[in-house]
């Protein structure tokens, strides 16, 4: 008789057309053809259209979920504060969800907590094993945006969450079992007081099939840059706006005809307004087909300013080989060089020059469109990601 593992996620893993949910969609398939598997999970904006689709995908014991919606905002903020818990668990906070584990989990000889805000959900006595998977290490995301923030009553807000995560993440990291984490994040959160000897490597790949796509051709390319990620993220929001308002005029300057093709869902209002003021950029919202995109931009950018762990985002971009501009933030957690994988730029004036190389330089476009694929065959693939979280459970 199979294992009974419950699997604690904080959004329906479908469909998998972001990090996040890529990762955790891997994580179920797997998990579910070794254990006998139940999910229990919060549903957000469009999952509950979803759901059936999901359950065709997979066999599960039982598929416990609830409904929520608790936005982001000041009243929030200071509900939360009241409580003496981050923002980002009270937004994941439904009792009707909690009683219906309460219900269940002990039924379970272990416990997969998929992301840091469903831990709150596990209680007290429970007495299985429980695993905790760290999607990033989260309160260093918070630190690094406060660094960035210049309005002195935002940064103060962002460093108390900083803080309030940090006490938080120390906690479960005490409570957990095991801990699976990318290898930049286990780093972190020893740093913090987490015991190295509760972790597992791991990291968020992607859509690695990719690898199977015939190479790209630079002469079939045009002058267009590509962008793909969820346009509800604030790392994402802030290194769009930061890229659109610092380096797109001088890149426009150089190559008047270039365009940006921005694709994912629910745009924040921010970006919908700089766009409107940029007629070669476009938002195309959800692409179910993105390989004609990859066949004609000529590169792919990531300009994130903070964030942690390993952006799926940036392994696709590996994976199919097209050239791919980030930071230093983008690159994190990549066994990349800089000029032979990727190319790193932190500054606006250098991601213009980046982009102007590619343009320009079709050995060098060849050369990291070659060497990002080879680099990403040989690394990053799935089998030793998913065979870490079978150790990981019965260790």
């Amino acid at each position: 008789m199979k294992k009974k593992l419950l699997f604690l996620t904080p959004t329906l893993p479908y469909p998998p057309i972001s990090g996040g949910v890529i990762k955790s969609n891997k994580l179920v398939q797997y998990l579910s053809k070794h254990y006998a598997l139940s999910i229990a999970c919060l549903f957000k904006n469009e999952d509950k259209k979803y759901k059936d689709d999901f359950l065709n995908t997979i066999q599960l014991d039982v598929f416990i979920y609830e409904a929520i919606d608790i936005p982001r905002n000041i009243a929030n903020l200071l509900l939360s504060n009241l409580y003496g818990i981050p923002l980002n668990i009270y937004r994941n906070r439904s009792s009707a969800l909690k009683e219906k584990i309460e219900a269940i989990i002990h039924d379970y000889e272990a416990v997969f907590c998929d992301h840091y805000v469903m831990f709150q959900y596990i209680p007290e006595d429970f007495k299985g094993k429980i695993i905790l998977h760290e999607h990033n290490c989260e309160y260093l995301i918070w630190k690094r945006y406060a660094d960035i923030e210049k309005n002195m009553f935002k940064k103060i807000a962002l460093l108390n969450q900083a803080y309030r995560i940090k006490k938080y993440e120390q906690e479960i990291c005490k409570k957990a079992d095991r801990i699976l984490a990318a290898p930049n994040d286990t780093e972190e959160l020893i740093k913090i007081g987490a015991k190295p000897d509760k972790f597992y490597e791991t990291y968020h790949l992607g859509d690695d099939y990719l690898l199977d796509a015939p190479e790209l051709n630079f002469e079939k390319t045009e002058q267009s840059l590509l962008y793909i990620g969820t346009l509800s993220w604030e790392a994402n929001i802030d290194g769009l706006l930061w890229f659109i308002e610092n380096s797109w005029p001088l890149i426009i300057d150089q190559h008047p005809n270039i365009k940006l093709h921005i694709i994912g869902k629910n745009p924040d209002k921010r970006l919908k307004e700089i766009v409107a003021q940029n007629p070669a950029i476009q938002l195309l919202g959800f692409v179910q087909n993105l390989e004609p995109f990859f066949q004609r931009c000529f590169a792919f950018i990531t300009p994130l300013r903070f964030g942690s762990g390993i952006k799926v985002k940036v392994v696709n971009a590996l994976y199919r080989g097209i050239p791919c501009i980030t930071t230093s933030i983008g690159a994190e957690g990549l066994e990349v060089i800089d000029g032979k994988h990727i190319l790193i730029r932190n500054h606006a004036k250098d991601f213009a020059e980046a982009i102007d190389l590619l343009i320009r330089d079709q050995n060098k476009w060849e050369e990291i469109s070659r060497n990002s694929r080879s680099l990403a065959q040989s690394k990053y693939t799935w089998d030793k990601v998913l065979e870490n979280s079978i150790k990981a459970i019965e260790d």
